[in-house]
């Protein structure tokens, strides 16, 4: 397995010889309901569009997920699949096939890779967008994505998952109002899916943020003290850095992984 990110939520997952376009945010500015003044995300310069991809998978229809400037530069042909109201995005933007993926339904690409929705993030009081669990249909290698991490209890009866993408740092809103869950529902998340590696997401590399939301968000910890947190607990797993636009192979015992 070999990850490759491009900066907060923004993956190319390869595995079972497939290219996955994960949450891709490569150029263009980033901001909600065209508010720059309140929130607004940009990069020095854009990132290169990887090419051959076999599917772009989107977790969710928000912007810093289904990002329009993105979307719009992609390849139309190369197929979507989403949370429902990510595959409204996708849709109204063009895409010739687009899945909606509901929670707890598979989807299997080119016979090699499973992809199963389970409830992800909460979006507002009615709507839960997805979190997924890729499986490597050869080696029984599993993926699991979750970027504002809240997880399901249904991962309790899903055995051991290898990897878990999902942030370790958390961000609230002046100390109370959680965006980003990180350390404690992480090792909450290791405790129970024993996975082998832990690739954090959600962080900001060579992003920068302006606006008046960002004056009011805090950070919640750091790698160290995550880091420390798994060692306390006895977690074997280990803790990976990605830098950006750099592939990481994850290490993986692929044994243990096909008996889980």
């Amino acid at each position: 397995m070999e990850l490759t990110w491009y900066d907060s939520n923004s993956w190319l997952i390869e595995m079972g010889g497939q290219r996955i376009l994960l949450d891709p945010w490569l150029v263009g500015d980033l901001t909600f309901g065209n508010t720059p003044w309140l929130f607004r995300g940009f990069r020095s310069q854009p990132l290169a569009i990887p090419e051959n991809i076999d599917l772009i998978l989107l977790s969710q229809g928000l912007e810093d997920h289904a990002h329009p400037p993105t979307l719009k530069k992609l390849n139309k042909s190369w197929p979507v699949l989403g949370s429902p109201k990510a595959a409204e995005v996708a849709t109204g933007l063009g895409y010739e096939t687009v899945t909606g993926l509901p929670h707890n339904q598979k989807f299997v690409l080119n016979d090699q890779v499973e992809i199963l929705a389970l409830p992800g993030s909460p979006i507002g009081p009615t709507l839960v967008e997805n979190a997924y669990v890729l499986t490597d249909l050869q080696t029984g290698t599993k993926l699991y994505y979750e970027p504002h991490g809240f997880h399901s209890p249904q991962l309790q009866d899903l055995g051991p998952i290898d990897v878990i993408l999902t942030p370790v740092i958390g961000i609230n809103i002046l100390g109370f109002l959680p965006v980003l869950n990180g350390q404690k529902t992480t090792l909450e998340l290791c405790r129970t899916v024993h996975p082998q590696a832990i690739v954090p997401t959600s962080g900001a590399a060579e992003l920068n943020y302006s606006g008046l939301l960002t004056k009011i968000l805090r950070l919640d910890g750091d790698l160290g003290q995550f880091r420390q947190s798994l060692g306390n607990e006895g977690i074997q797993a280990t803790l990976l850095e990605p830098q950006v636009g750099v592939p990481l192979t994850v290490p993986l015992d692929v044994p243990q992984a096909a008996v889980g």
